[in-house]
């Protein structure tokens, strides 16, 4: 190996180093397309399949080993299909010219208190008013295929700002608006419903969205009814229904600010309570 590299000519550095170049730049920008959005977490799931092939091979356990390999097989077919929307916007941004374009995005360490504070003071309101909304707050899984069904916001979570949005009969009324740490970043978003029988006959197409991407996602979605002024919460497909002010803090306090897993506990066994 160290002889081949030796014997290489300037120009064969030069190409080499072109070449690996254009490589590392590619899978740079891909990754920074892919993040935000739930392709995150599939990656994840295949370089676990992967390691875990060779570490059954190792263990001898032949069984597994063998499963493993056949699900290797299925996953060259699987992922065009499972990668859909990312290929797609990787193709779209390739065509735009902002594949290679595009810096990287800067963020501040959100103020997540301030902008819960801000939402629950905008929902108390929408409540009085009787004014529908729906907030979903980005958690772990990106949002971002979801935020570009709808209009670009890019500010700071404010409750005048929500309030405004969910006014009846404006164009950013109807849809989701999407909160990534303590900015909104787009709003008239549209989410997908939900297929389960728990929201009942009652409930509108606003909270069979909140439960159908708290389905797909770990986002933690606020609804405000338009008929009761009823707040509720959805999460991991569970609609926690007529949230008071108070309550709401916490509940997203607790989802939001502190560790994730631990305070869902807390806030169920404080609800069961």
């Amino acid at each position: 190996m160290l002889s081949f590299f030796q014997n290489m000519s300037w120009s064969s550095w030069l190409l080499s180093l072109v070449d690996i170049s254009i490589v590392a730049y590619g899978l740079y920008r891909f990754f920074l397309l892919i993040r935000g959005t739930r392709a995150v977490q599939l990656i994840k799931g295949i370089i676990i399949l992967l390691v875990a092939v060779p570490v059954s091979s190792w263990l001898h356990l032949y069984t597994t080993h063998f499963l493993l390999q056949e699900i290797q097989v299925m996953l060259v077919v699987a992922l065009p299909i499972v990668f859909q929307p990312e290929l797609r916007r990787a193709l779209e941004h390739i065509g735009q010219g902002r594949f290679f374009s595009e810096g990287i995005l800067m963020h501040e360490e959100a103020d997540v208190a301030h902008a819960i504070d801000e939402v629950a003071r905008a929902c108390d309101h929408l409540s009085r008013s009787r004014t529908g909304a729906l907030l979903v707050w980005e958690r772990t899984t990106g949002l971002n295929e979801y935020a570009a069904t709808g209009t670009p916001i890019g500010a700071l979570v404010s409750a005048p700002l929500l309030e405004n949005i969910f006014v009846p009969n404006t164009p950013l009324h109807d849809g989701a608006c999407i909160i990534r740490g303590d900015r909104v970043i787009a709003a008239a978003a549209f989410l997908p419903l939900t297929d389960s029988a728990q929201p009942g006959s009652e409930l509108g197409s606003r909270h069979r969205a909140a439960i159908g991407i708290s389905e797909q996602s770990d986002a933690v979605v606020v609804a405000v009814s338009e008929e009761t002024g009823w707040i509720s919460v959805a999460l991991e497909g569970h609609l926690y229904r007529r949230l008071e002010d108070r309550a709401l803090r916490e509940m997203l306090t607790s989802l939001l600010v502190a560790k994730p897993h631990t305070s869902l506990k807390i806030w169920r066994r404080g609800v069961n309570s």
